[in-house]
């Protein structure tokens, strides 16, 4: 026997109860009513908030014939979707946290019970509850699976006594600085428990901006979510369903949706023919830049509420139709992320930027006069002692709203609206607090900067690298 959990609306401590696994297609959860589905509610807990502070990371992980999506809030919360296949069990998906400094996961979400979902759930669990700090909670959609994968999920969850929620339409997910809107599976779930059709439905707001996670939804999830959220639908990301089957994405929903911009997850030589040329020739009558896994490898999205970046491992076709011209990367591959696409707001345009290509600086002449990256003590419990300090040596102020800096690992910060007068510096913290006009605040909740040596790297608003500083 393994241990499942009561609803997320249930706001005192979770109650727990066990289910049998053999037999069970469901698992068991109280006679708790739906949220309603009024227009106003629908509109607040899709649209978000206009507002936005610091910045939104979207991880599409490439995992092969799977998927793995790895969400970093505002203030260095986290959420993992998602951990690849049982034949790697996790193993990808563990290299990509501990390449990125992550030390836990706030929000474990099972999209589905499906093995090439969970097939890393009990390697992770295992992993952050006995080496690292832990996991906040599992968010579960509640449809049990015949599987051992299954069955080693529920019994990791047992042994480390980690909170369980059975998650639906009209619950939240508290990820600071993000709306996290829950738009499925309903209640009662559809088509007889179908695992796909039952999958959890993130939207992800951060600012005017919003990403839509739809897990394995098909054809009837996606027309449920249709009838039931309409224009609500639209946001800028839309993660494919089921991989690029051609059973998802259906017209309706991408003309719902209309999205700016298509990822799809799977293996490059996928079994199932993923992505269909079905669904991408669908994405190509509406002109949508389709970034792939399994060609463009690790993708990640940076929000900073007003727009989005979209930055990749490797140059590859967008062109839907184009998109198997592109060369594999193999899963687990490192490599830096650079800016492909940029996605609305509006990007500041600094007269006087010009690419560098020798490691300097532009003719704005912005340059690293401090890398501090051994804070006094531990490192984790002093990240403010961490810090970059910018210098703008030339005699022009510097507008660098917009811009970004970035680590080997790929960690991403971008500044606000700021602007660097002549012979003014200006100093990075890794940690959280309120910006000044002398000192920003990443809102990491880890350390950034390797204390062995790293490489700050400054890019302008326009996707331009101005300046690369390597320590030691």
């Amino acid at each position: 026997m393994s241990l499942y959990t009561a609803r997320t609306t249930v706001t005192a401590i979770a109650v727990a109860f066990l289910i049998v696994l053999a037999g069970c297609s469901t698992g068991v959860g109280p006679d708790t009513t739906p949220a309603p589905t009024t227009d106003d509610d629908l509109s607040q807990t899709t649209t978000g908030t206009t507002d936005a502070n610091g910045t939104l990371e979207v991880h599409f992980i490439n995992v092969g014939q799977s998927v793995s999506t790895l969400v970093v809030g505002p203030t260095g919360e986290t959420m993992l979707i998602d951990s690849g296949h049982y034949r790697d069990d996790g193993e990808y998906v563990l290299q990509y946290l501990q390449r990125h400094n992550i030390d836990r996961i706030d929000y474990l979400i099972t999209s589905h019970n499906d093995a090439d979902h969970i097939g890393g759930n009990a390697a992770i669990i295992e992993y952050f509850e006995t080496e690292a700090d832990g996991i906040g909670a599992v968010y579960d959609p509640g449809i049990a699976a015949s599987t051992q994968t299954y069955a080693e999920y529920l019994d990791a969850i047992e042994e480390h006594d980690v909170t369980l929620y059975e998650t639906r339409e009209g619950d939240s997910i508290p990820l600071d600085g993000v709306d996290v809107a829950v738009l499925g599976p309903p209640e009662p779930y559809l088509e007889n428990e179908a695992r796909n059709e039952n999958s959890i439905v993130l939207k992800l707001t951060h600012g005017e901006t919003s990403f839509l996670l739809t897990g394995d939804a098909e054809d009837d999830q996606e027309a449920y979510l249709v009838d039931t959220y309409g224009s609500q639908l639209q946001a800028t990301v839309l993660k494919a369903g089921h991989h690029g089957s051609s059973s998802s994405s259906s017209e309706s929903f991408l003309d719902t949706v209309q999205p700016q911009a298509i990822i799809v997850s799977s293996a490059y030589d996928s079994q199932y023919g993923h992505p269909t040329e079905e669904v991408l020739e669908r994405f190509a009558d509406r002109s949508l830049p389709t970034f792939w896994t399994a060609t463009h490898g690790d993708i990640v999205l940076v929000s900073d509420g007003q727009g989005v970046s979209v930055r990749t491992q490797q140059d590859a076709p967008t062109d839907p139709q184009a998109l198997r011209d592109g060369a594999p990367v193999e899963p687990g591959t490192s490599g830096d992320l650079v800016e492909r696409l940029r996605l609305g707001g509006e990007p500041v345009t600094d007269p006087t930027a010009t690419t560098v290509t020798d490691g300097g600086t532009t003719s704005g002449e912005l340059s690293v006069a401090t890398i501090h990256a051994d804070a006094d003590g531990d490192d984790r419990e002093n990240l403010n002692d961490e810090y970059i300090v910018f210098e703008n040596t030339g005699d022009e102020s510097i507008d660098l709203s917009g811009w970004t800096v970035t680590d080997d690992a790929g960690h991403t910060y971008t500044f606000p609206a700021f602007t660097l007068d002549p012979s003014a510096t200006v100093t990075l913290r890794t940690g959280s607090g309120t910006d000044t006009a002398t000192d920003l605040y990443w809102g990491a909740s880890s350390p950034i900067w390797n204390n062995a040596g790293d490489t700050v790297i400054v890019t302008n608003s326009t996707g331009e690298q101005v300046l690369s500083e390597t320590y030691p």
